[in-house]
């Protein structure tokens, strides 16, 4: 009996880079593509006309609809649907803003088709997907673990301004002590949640709902 495929869209203003994402995807027996559009907007009117996808493929800038906003409509508007950001590099302000706007993960646009597919299949299965900068703890919900880590209170606050625009030198300033200070805040908890980035605290956060947007 063949599995159930999963339906993805591809959303990216670049014709080559869309076209040729979802040629390769449709070659993996796991994925079906149901759309391709070049902005949120034509992303509107395509899940008008077509089947809804599971997980889309979301460019970051755009014209016209760009993936904040396209994401922050597809929230609202069709919370079932798993987004996974399309990013050239590791901006932390980039990937964060989107997160908040309800990606729940991203990918390089560099990564090969088959991490590419892991991605697609691991957000469609677990809810979130960040490459290898974080771990299983970021499924994890603190609640639920009583042996959950142990944050001090100036951990939280740092975790906390790690969610805004802030940089590590401002929120060092915002908390009255030294960016040496804040660097071991971020290393402690770097090392507690076994992360390796601020995105990654960022979605541990969110995921786990110590903080909201």
């Amino acid at each position: 009996m063949t599995a159930e495929k999963i339906s993805i869209a591809i959303v990216d203003d670049h014709t080559l880079f869309r076209n040729g994402v979802a040629g390769l995807m449709s070659e993996f027996d796991e994925l079906k593509v149901v759309f391709e559009a070049e902005n949120g907007q034509q992303m509107q009117y395509a899940l008008a006309k077509h089947a809804v996808p599971d997980v889309i493929l979301m460019d970051i800038n755009m014209p016209v609809m760009d993936g904040y906003d396209a994401t922050s409509w597809l929230k609202k508007n069709y919370p079932q649907i798993k987004v996974l950001a399309l990013s050239m590099f590791e901006d932390d302000k980039a990937v964060i803003k989107m997160i908040k706007s309800g990606a729940s993960g991203y990918v390089l646009k560099e990564s090969k088709p088959g991490e590419l597919l892991d991605a697609i299949k691991t957000i469609y299965t677990k809810g979130v997907y960040i490459n290898d900068m974080v771990s299983g703890k970021l499924i994890r919900t603190v609640a639920d673990d009583e042996d959950g880590p142990d944050f001090t209170k100036k951990e939280l606050e740092f975790l906390r301004l790690c969610c805004s625009e802030l940089t590590y030198k401002e929120i060092a300033d915002k908390m009255f002590v030294s960016p040496r200070t804040v660097d071991n805040y971020r290393e402690a908890l770097f090392l507690k949640l076994n992360l390796k980035s601020r995105t990654g605290l960022v979605l541990y956060a969110i995921q786990n709902q110590i903080f909201t947007f």
